[in-house]
């Protein structure tokens, strides 16, 4: 069944490869590579024409051997949140790290390796199975670009997985929540801070009255809302005359989220009137919540999968978004499958090896399931 070494071993070849979004090509030819010695036909899309990276993604085929059994795919992203040129690795008591310098790439290579291992065992073994398309993205992690962008004509499975989410092993994500975005610029007036500062307008002192009349952080069990980045000014010396801040709205629920943009915005507008400012605001929404019923067809398959190779396996709420969210909105009922990736977008990420080997062994069973059951 799964090689754990072989596993391990590609899993950290993966890692060691740079892919910060944008810039995948390097590692998206090496997976083909990998998949077209092992039989399956590889695609790529345009997406990167859209997405304005190096790469579009990687749609691989793996033929089926039981005959009306519906496609399937498995999905995970090249990229990662910020760039690792020269990560170290470490493995300490089965546990895989960095040196605590970088990110070590688990999100979203803690998924891809599983899959590849994944459809190696379904063919050593003769494991029956639907075709089986793998759907490896890029761009996830500057708002889900690759997904948004995936050709959907070369895309003949119906339903499936994306593997991009953190433990239990055994765990399938059924909801996840809207996200919207805001870019909101303030815009005082500069004057000498020490000669006349009555005549300036600060725009850092707007930006906190406005963030101080905020409702922030969890406002309820689906709701969630943050202000991220904030940068501006020059000198001491000089009154603040512009701010710049970055901010989102997270919710399950679509009538919360809109109430709370618009708080949001109320706040900052509020604020520039009250000192005589102006606030620039752009709302860009991100991706779109979807909740799979826990008796979908996809949902069956993934936990009946997991029952049969001994994982508990329960359904759990997502605050965060991924491809899951795309592939659902453009019609492809997709729930996300919970790997071993932990502490991710930190330099204390890492992964077990043993959750790296439950994985593929999951994925596995999945495809064995959905062969004998039709998925819809």
């Amino acid at each position: 069944m799964v090689n754990e070494s072989r596993l391990v071993e590609h899993f950290l070849s993966l890692c060691r490869v740079n892919t910060p979004p944008r810039r995948e090509r390097i590692l998206v030819d090496l997976v083909q590579a990998e998949l077209e010695a092992m039989g399956l036909t590889c695609v790529r899309d345009a997406a990167h024409e859209m997405t304005g990276g190096d790469c579009g993604n990687l749609i691989a085929t793996m033929q089926g051997t039981v005959l009306g059994a519906a496609p399937i795919f498995f999905s995970a992203h090249f990229d990662t949140v910020e760039p690792n040129p020269d990560v170290q690795i470490r493995i300490e008591a089965g546990i895989i790290r960095t040196d605590g310098t970088s990110i070590l790439g688990a999100d979203d290579k803690g998924g891809m390796a599983p899959i590849i291992e994944a459809m190696r065992v379904l063919q050593e073994c003769s494991i029956p199975r639907p075709e089986i398309q793998l759907l490896l993205t890029v761009s996830e992690e500057i708002g889900l670009l690759g997904a948004k962008h995936l050709d959907l004509g070369l895309v003949r499975a119906r339903s499936g997985y994306v593997l991009d989410t953190g433990p239990p092993v055994g765990n399938v994500v059924n909801t996840a929540p809207d996200q919207d975005s805001m870019e909101v610029t303030i815009v005082g007036r500069p004057a000498h801070a020490g000669f006349e500062p009555e005549r300036g307008i600060s725009a850092i002192q707007v930006a906190a009255s406005a963030i101080e009349r905020m409702k922030l952080g969890r406002l309820d069990f689906e709701t969630t809302a943050n202000v991220g980045v904030i940068s501006g000014g020059n000198a001491t010396n000089i009154v603040c005359p512009e701010v710049r801040i970055r901010a989102e709205a997270r919710s399950r629920d679509s009538a919360k989220l809109h109430a709370q943009v618009q708080h949001m915005v109320e706040c900052f507008n509020a604020a520039a009137q009250d000192f005589g400012a102006k606030a620039e605001i752009v709302i860009k929404h991100q991706y779109d919540t979807y909740c799979l019923d826990a008796d979908h067809p996809v949902i069956g398959v993934a936990q009946q999968a997991a029952r049969a190779i001994g994982l508990d396996t329960s359904l759990r709420e997502a605050g965060g978004g991924s491809d899951a969210n795309v592939l659902n909105a453009r019609g492809l009922p997709t729930c996300v499958l919970g790997t071993g990736m932990r502490n991710i977008h930190t330099h204390e990420e890492c992964i077990a090896i043993s959750d790296l080997v439950r994985t593929a062994e999951w994925v596995v069973e999945i495809a064995r399931c959905a062969a004998a059951k039709e998925v819809g």
